[in-house]
């Protein structure tokens, strides 16, 4: 799913490594885009979670469009639902639109759901 330029990737990789991992998606999965009710990871809008050594979480995501309007408000619910997990220290949430999000980013449930397929 990730383009390549010259052999760098255009999203950074995930540590899917880390035993927080799985629970830090499945947080990301309680929180929706409120315009489509498909939760945001699964919408292909969180880009890359890492976990640091001292299990501090830094998440890069996108919206769908620049000027949704939960823009300033979606790194918070973000944040909020990663937080309260058992070990996570802190959460920073950062906003990108490089590379834009497109529907191919979507899983296969989400356009199932949104029926796309």
């Amino acid at each position: 799913m990730q383009d390549q330029i010259e052999g760098k990737p255009l999203i950074k990789p995930s540590s899917t490594d880390h035993p927080l991992y799985p629970q830090i998606v499945e947080a990301c999965r309680t929180v929706f885009d409120p315009e489509i009710p498909v939760n945001i990871y699964d919408l292909g809008l969180v880009y890359t979670i890492e976990i640091g050594a001292d299990s501090e979480v830094d998440v890069t995501m996108t919206l769908t469009a620049p000027g949704c309007p939960v823009a300033g408000e979606m790194p918070g619910w973000v944040a909020e639902a990663i937080e309260p997990l058992p070990g996570v220290k802190h959460v920073d949430v950062h906003m990108t639109f490089d590379p834009p999000w497109g529907m191919d980013m979507m899983s296969d449930e989400a356009r199932l759901e949104l029926g796309f397929m």
